[in-house]
């Protein structure tokens, strides 16, 4: 009846009354707390049975470690287990776990991530003389293809099929999704078939899977087809299957159908969500139908959901990128409004579109208003604004904040570097420009071909053809990979003076390693 409460008025009475409450009582009274969700209250209760004389048995021990595992605190599941299999004073030496309690924290630990414990544990039963069910198997397969060990759980999979073990629509749905992870989905999709050979009744876990790979690869028809097969099985599709689908064509740039399914959705009994919203905002915003995204927006109020900050990140960045700065400062302000806090990257859309849309001091004034807040400032957000200021040709001010990134407890990474290496570059301060360079290396930070390009794009516009090829040599030493940037570089400075391809005797070098030996074979 879920009155836990009042089953404690009753424990009161029963103690009142001079009886001594047993092992049923407590279990019965754990049960009711762990289905609420009370875990630790359970554990405290759990242990109050010991100090009662009241020693646990199989179903007690098996009732908490059940409840922990729902509520994901597996680790005090794992030490109860443990309890158990010490067989210590309080519990004595008759209370061993079973087949059912080991599935229960093999199901826990593999849902937690922990999967090497949990194959500990698998192995555990095996010796123990237990038959592994289906239930331990499809946990351990499951915790093995999310954590992206997909070719053990084949193997565990055909040795449950070797045992006779026949495996069910949760195992199968699993494998599926396992994968689709990893990209082989030919073999997934033979998995699906061999399912419904085998006469499985896909579920709409199994549907959703099939048709997230097809959406993922575009191939948006087809995932229709499921959708119709699953409508055909009386599988109802869910909220998550919509949103799938959502995704999927907005994905391929399919707006109008995103938005027809969209309203189609509440008819076929699926409510929209958050989410639902969320994609098909997204897909306006990146069609720059900012004001149909908008109009969604304003649906939200009304219809009981509350916007996230992925909603108006989302927002934001449509309308600083059709050029609309005053709605979107007035939509910052309204998200204050309804009291959800900006993160890091509300900061990097509003400085970025702030800065490319000419509004450098406002995006100043963002950043110096962080300070004072206390809000913490991350690299991300520094490099974006010293990128707005360096395009702004505002060096001065760029150097400065870049100087200033210890002050912020920060450490410049390799975007920082290579943005201010380019705006040094721009307004001819070479000098400085490579010395940057130098202090990448005592930084511990290794340039990338972004850092190579941009000072020898420099370098090549200054007419310094010698320090292009020094740069080139240094970046082969480096193992750096050149990209087709790259290329063009050496194009330009052999135009300009076919007397360095002597010198550039390390592009046989690159060539092994870029694959673009078209473009190789034409520098060369």
């Amino acid at each position: 009846m879920k009155r836990v409460s009042d089953g404690y008025v009753v424990l009161g009475r029963i103690l009142r009354m001079g009886f001594i409450p047993n092992v049923a009582t407590f279990t019965t009274l754990i049960r009711g707390l762990c289905m609420e969700r009370r875990v630790l209250k359970a554990t405290k209760l759990f242990r109050k049975m010991i100090a009662f004389g009241c020693k646990p048995n199989l179903i007690s021990c098996g009732t908490l470690i059940n409840g922990l595992c729902l509520a994901g605190n597996t680790s005090l599941a794992v030490k109860v287990f443990e309890e158990m299999i010490n067989g210590n004073a309080a519990f004595g030496h008759m209370c061993k776990p079973n087949i059912v309690v080991y599935g229960t924290i093999i199901n826990g630990l593999c849902k937690d991530g922990f999967v090497d414990k949990a194959k500990e544990l698998f192995l555990e039963v095996k010796v123990l003389g237990f038959n592994p069910n289906v239930v331990i198997y499809g946990s351990l397969i499951d915790g093995l293809c999310k954590n992206g060990f997909v070719d053990e759980a084949k193997e565990l999979f055909l040795e449950m099929k070797s045992r006779n073990i026949n495996p069910n629509v949760v195992v199968y749905s699993s494998l599926i999704h396992g994968l689709c992870c990893v990209g082989n989905w030919n073999e997934a999709k033979g998995l699906f078939i061999e399912m419904l050979d085998q006469g499985l009744q896909p579920n709409v876990v199994t549907f959703n899977v099939i048709i997230d790979e097809l959406c993922k690869k575009g191939r948006i028809d087809k995932a229709n087809v499921v959708l119709e097969m699953m409508v055909q099985r009386s599988v109802n599709p869910s909220t998550i299957t919509y949103n799938l689908l959502l995704d999927g064509f907005c994905l391929v740039g399919r707006i109008d159908d995103a938005k027809k399914l969209f309203v189609s959705m509440t008819s076929k009994g699926c409510k929209p969500n958050d989410y639902s919203y969320n994609i098909l905002i997204k897909g306006y915003c990146k069609n720059g139908s900012i004001d149909e995204a908008m109009s969604l927006y304003k649906e939200l109020v009304p219809k009981a959901i509350r916007p996230t900050i992925v909603t108006y990140n989302t927002l934001l960045a449509g309308l600083l990128h059709v050029n609309k700065v005053g709605d979107a400062q007035n939509l910052f302000d309204e998200m204050k409004v309804n009291k959800v806090v900006p993160n890091s990257r509300t900061y990097v859309i509003l400085i970025d579109g702030l800065c490319k849309n000419g509004y450098h001091s406002e995006a100043l004034e963002i950043f110096y208003n962080l300070e004072n807040c206390k809000f913490k400032v991350n690299i991300e957000i520094v490099s974006c604004l010293v990128d707005g200021l360096c395009k702004a040709k505002r060096i001065e001010t760029a150097w400065e904040l870049f100087e200033k990134l210890p002050h912020y407890h920060l450490v410049p990474n390799v975007v920082t570097y290579s943005i201010m290496i380019n705006g040094l570059c721009k307004v001819g301060q070479l000098e400085k420009a490579s010395d940057i360079l130098l202090d990448m290396d005592k930084s511990g930070v290794f340039p990338d071909v972004v850092t190579f390009n941009t000072l020898m794009h420099g370098f090549l516009k200054n007419n310094d053809m010698p320090k292009v090829v020094e740069l080139l040599h240094e970046m082969a030493q480096r193992n750096v990979m050149p990209d087709a940037s790259t290329f063009c570089i050496v194009v330009e400075l052999l135009s300009k003076d076919e007397k360095y391809l002597e010198n550039l005797n390390l592009l046989p070098s690159f060539a092994v390693k870029d694959p673009t030996r078209e473009l190789h074979d034409e520098c060369k």
